[in-house]
């Protein structure tokens, strides 16, 4: 949605990382607006999902019985959409996350370009993680859906347990759509993390880097 688009760039402060699917006519126009306003970039990739085709993430879905090559074309298809991105998210993908022959060349190939992935945390027994140290992939997995369910309420509630979950851990990641009523609590929430007991950051900052010692 470009509105959506829009209202994300405009009213989220530049510490929350935005991703981006690869398709729509503006994404560079979307790209260099939230560049200019400081936001880091994550590309989202479109994923096999466990009822793939009747779901369908769109065209140049990674496949989980695809070959190598078939599945590394349809990721340079998506890498080529934007630039500066610093890393890659999936869009759906349950069932290529949960894949490993499948979505171990495509880490190799995040990790030979020197990025970082993102799982956003929607399936349980993802291979991510594992997957990602194998590679020697920056990694990193969300914790919170924020606006699953699309009341105030829970996204309030949602929040909260994002701040309950930094404290405890020392970090966590939320993930939510661009639905205005999204946007606006977040917005509101950045603004008053310094009051919460929490900072915002851009989430290269605290991924997982198997070359950095300590992770």
């Amino acid at each position: 949605s470009q509105t959506s688009s829009q209202d994300a760039i405009r009213r989220l402060p530049g510490s929350v990382t935005l991703a981006f699917a690869p398709y729509g006519n503006s994404l560079a126009r979307w790209m260099q607006a939230a560049r200019k306003s400081g936001h880091e970039l994550l590309l989202q990739v479109p994923m096999e999902p466990f009822d793939y085709p009747s779901n369908n993430p769109g065209p140049h879905t990674l496949l989980s019985e695809a070959g190598p090559q078939e599945n590394l074309a349809n990721l340079h298809w998506a890498m080529s959409r934007i630039t500066n991105y610093v890393g890659v998210m999936n869009f759906l993908g349950g069932k290529l996350v949960t894949s490993p022959p499948a979505l171990k060349p495509v880490f190799d190939e995040l990790s030979e370009r020197g990025l970082l992935f993102v799982d956003d945390g929607s399936v349980k027994n993802t291979k991510t993680e594992e997957l990602a140290r194998a590679s020697i992939l920056p990694y990193a997995r969300a914790q919170i859906m924020i606006d699953a369910v699309r009341t105030r309420r829970e996204i309030a509630a949602r929040l909260e347990d994002l701040v309950k979950e930094a404290k405890r851990s020392g970090l966590a990641i939320g993930v939510a759509n661009a639905f205005p009523d999204s946007i606006d609590m977040i917005a509101k929430f950045a603004s008053a993390a310094g009051k919460l007991g929490i900072e915002i950051t851009p989430v290269s900052a605290i991924v997982t880097d198997p070359e950095r010692k300590g992770g």
